[in-house]
């Protein structure tokens, strides 16, 4: 009987040990475990402060972007050829003096005065002049060359002479004019090196707005990757929060003996694998934010800085009410590459006329009429110039032409041949900016029915889990099961994301091509209408 009651009481003290030791070996296990899930979640960053909307980044964009001041300022050196090809015409004003003395021998006398004799010394005239000169030339506009001009001289000679008037002034006022009446006759063809100037200007103009176009849709397209890198980042920390659900519920299955701590292995794997993916996203997110940041171009201090960048637009999930057929309408009519070829044909006719017109033959006409007076001081002189007794007079043709003509036919030639050129780059651009646009349009309604279809997988997708979790809890599921559907549902919440930020993307990229961006944003570029006077 003692014997029987020492075993029961062996046994007692051994199951006791053994029982306590397995309580030991499950707390240090909760331990470690805790431990090491701290330290995965504290491998975490934390979430960024900083707040941006898309207007602010469209804005910081257009004023900062260095390719945008590139092209603005390559815009603005091709406004100041307009401003070289207007000055052809300006008038140029013209004032010089001059005196002159010239001491000559004589051989005879002149006008009775002076004379040597035979084997003597040659006597001498000393003469000055004091001369001015005040003209005004200016090219017009049908081509011709127009000369003002006013001369104004006074004469002295030096001891006594049969002069009429000693010192003597004389004043002359002449007009002269030639002007072309074939080749190079009339303003539409001499204003065509502005017109080609200011076409060139707008051209560049239309690639200001095409870049300006694409740096906005580059800020769009960064700053809606950037929402859904975050959003995936959201994703996966609700993956963990879950995973961590999980593998509580299991440790207390555990403690309580109705499930075996292999179960608990797995749900700890799973937060293992969950922390993993956040440290991914956060990488991704660290990357977009540089992506954005860099199309503000900062400085390289301010580039080197780590300031995270969190956008605060919500991406539209709306259907977009447009007509293709409207879209179309708009791209042809607004897009700036169609814009810039239809100024590069009509340089192209300008041209075309400019060469016709130098097939002609090259006549103009030449005249001139002149006043001139002589008077012993500079006011009788004036008055003898205006009395218009003495005066001058005459005009005349001049025609000239190549033989061949070679060069002017060779330069037509080339001139057609180019506006053909243009004519089929614009039909070329027209057609591809009507395929992009259809493309683009394709783009916004499928991603529109891709958000429909992956928020009803993603809505199947958590009442799989659902399902799955409630099965667990009868014991008629595992843990592995359980986290392959959480990954599930988390894949399904990413496509959700990724096809509503597609949607914006893509209807970013529609505003692009329909070149409706700038009303987008109440975005006015200036100086365009400079460039069309």
């Amino acid at each position: 009987m003692n014997t029987l009651r020492d075993q029961q009481t062996s046994l007692g003290r051994s199951l006791g040990a053994h029982l306590f030791g397995l309580f030991i070996f499950l707390f240090l296990s909760w331990a470690i475990n805790a431990q090491a899930e701290t330290s995965l979640t504290a491998l975490i960053d934390p979430e960024p402060v900083e707040t941006l909307t898309l207007s602010e980044a469209v804005i910081r964009a257009l004023k900062q972007n260095l390719d945008i001041t590139v092209s603005r300022q390559a815009r603005d050196v091709r406004i100041t050829d307009i401003m070289l090809q207007q000055a052809i015409f300006d008038p140029t004003v013209e004032l010089s003096g001059r005196y002159d003395r010239n001491v000559r021998p004589l051989n005879r006398p002149i006008f009775g005065f002076g004379g040597v004799l035979i084997g003597s010394e040659p006597d001498n005239i000393d003469q000055n002049d004091l001369s001015m000169r005040l003209g005004l030339n200016q090219k017009i506009r049908t081509g011709g060359q127009l000369d003002f001009a006013f001369d104004s001289k006074r004469n002295s000679v030096a001891g006594s002479t049969s002069f009429l008037f000693n010192p003597s002034y004389t004043n002359s006022l002449s007009v002269n004019l030639t002007q072309p009446l074939l080749r190079n006759f009339g303003p539409a063809i001499n204003e065509t090196p502005i017109h080609i100037a200011r076409h060139a200007a707008t051209s560049e103009h239309y690639v200001f707005v095409q870049q300006v176009l694409l740096v906005i849709n580059n800020v769009e397209q960064a700053y809606w990757e950037l929402v859904f890198v975050r959003e995936d980042e959201k994703v996966a920390k609700s993956a963990l929060k879950a995973a961590q659900e999980l593998l509580a519920a299991n440790r207390a299955k555990v403690k309580a003996g109705v499930m075996a701590n292999v179960e608990v292995l797995q749900a700890q794997a799973g937060v293992a694998s969950r922390v993993e993916q956040i440290l991914i996203a956060q990488k991704a997110v660290h990357d977009q934010e540089d992506q954005l940041r860099q199309l503000f171009s900062p400085s390289e201090e301010e580039l080197s800085q780590n300031i995270a960048v969190v956008a605060t637009d919500t991406p539209t999930q709306e259907a977009n009410p447009h007509k293709l057929k409207h879209a179309i309408t708009k791209a042809l009519k607004q897009h700036p590459e169609i814009l810039q070829a239809q100024k590069s044909l009509e340089t192209g006719t300008l041209n075309t006329r400019l060469a016709k017109n130098q097939l002609l033959p090259s006549l103009a006409l030449e005249g001139g009429l002149g006043l001139s007076g002589l008077g012993r001081g500079v006011r009788d002189s004036l008055d003898r110039t205006t009395s218009s007794d003495f005066y001058n007079m005459g005009a005349g043709l001049i025609l000239s032409y190549p033989l061949g003509n070679r060069s002017a036919q060779s330069q037509y030639n080339r001139r057609v041949l180019e506006a053909n050129q243009a004519t089929a780059t614009l039909h070329r651009i027209r057609q591809q900016v009507i395929i992009d646009t259809k493309e683009a349009d394709r783009r916004v309604r499928t991603d529109f029915k891709r958000i429909r279809t992956t928020q009803t997988a993603r809505a199947l997708a958590e009442r799989q889990l659902s399902s799955e979790q409630e099965r667990l809890q009868l014991g008629l599921s595992t843990t592995r099961a359980v986290l392959e559907f959480q990954s599930d549902l988390a894949i399904a919440r990413g496509k959700e994301q990724r096809a509503i930020v597609d949607y914006n993307q893509s209807l970013a990229n529609l505003r692009r091509m329909t070149a409706s961006t700038l009303d987008e944003y109440h975005i006015v570029l200036q100086e365009i209408d400079f460039l069309k006077n």
